[in-house]
């Protein structure tokens, strides 16, 4: 049964229903989830792709193995206020976004080379858990 590995390393009381839901309704591994700042996220995009500047989602899966999480997603607290107050919705709602596009990065869904199937799951997650515009549909508008 799958679960989520949680370490929030901000001030943010953070609720998981949500992103243990839709988990569980994609994978049944275990998923490790790091809540950062952006400073912290600059140093890992900076040591992991060579990026010197925060980010709001990075994915990182693991090898499969049995009795292995799946992998690790670090999402950006600050991008998620940000962008929440942005976009005009919950921080929740923003979170489980990120979550969500970072997760099926893990799965193994490509954005950047998938001729459109991330954005599709996506959206098809969007819809099911009522959520509103994510990265991948905003960013194509």
């Amino acid at each position: 049964m799958s679960s989520i590995i949680f370490d929030n390393n901000t001030k943010y009381n953070i609720d998981l229903s949500l992103v243990s839901k839709i988990t569980k309704n994609l994978t049944n591994k275990e998923v490790e989830l790091i809540l950062t700042t952006n400073d912290e996220i600059q140093k890992i995009n900076l040591d992991s792709r060579g990026l010197d500047k925060p980010t709001d989602v990075l994915s990182f899966p693991y090898e499969t193995m049995p009795y292995t999480p799946l992998g690790s997603i670090v999402i950006s607290a600050n991008f998620i206020d940000e962008k929440s107050k942005l976009y005009k919705h919950s921080f929740n709602d923003e979170f489980a976004l990120l979550y969500i596009h970072g997760l099926l990065h893990i799965l193994g869904y490509d954005h950047e080379v998938d001729n459109g199937k991330h954005r599709d799951k996506e959206e098809e997650l969007i819809q099911k858990y009522n959520l509103p515009q994510s990265l991948i549909v905003r960013n194509t508008l």
